[in-house]
């Protein structure tokens, strides 16, 4: 079992920054390929990329490329999704998620893009 517990959300203005931050509970944290997700309302959850276990891979959607960029602090169990450039159609819940054996996800944090 992976507990993970996001933060770092909140209202910013369009062109913005924003960090969110994934804290997991296990110290296997190293072995689990880690995802950002988010929803908008009305809207299916979508992948916004993910890191691979070491850090070194990062992959991205094609509409937050250039502007968000994932990384991760193992020895913190840890994953980061850094904001930049925020439009309003950023707006949504972001969520985390950890794909091992199994998938585990956060209960989501809350990030609005408005003047």
């Amino acid at each position: 079992q992976v507990q993970l517990v996001e933060s770092g959300g909140g209202l910013v203005q369009p062109g913005g920054s924003l960090r969110l931050s994934c804290a997991a509970s296990r110290s296997t944290f190293s072995n689990y390929v880690m995802s950002w997700y988010r929803q908008a309302p009305g809207k299916e959850r979508e992948l916004v990329g993910d890191i691979s276990r070491g850090g070194g891979s990062t992959t991205y959607a094609d509409n937050v490329k250039g502007r968000f960029t994932i990384s991760r602090y193992n020895a913190k169990n840890t994953v980061y999704l850094q904001m930049n450039s925020l439009e309003p159609e950023d707006t949504g819940v972001y969520y985390c998620n950890a794909r091992g054996m199994f998938s585990y996800w956060g209960q989501g944090t809350q990030v609005t893009v408005s003047s």
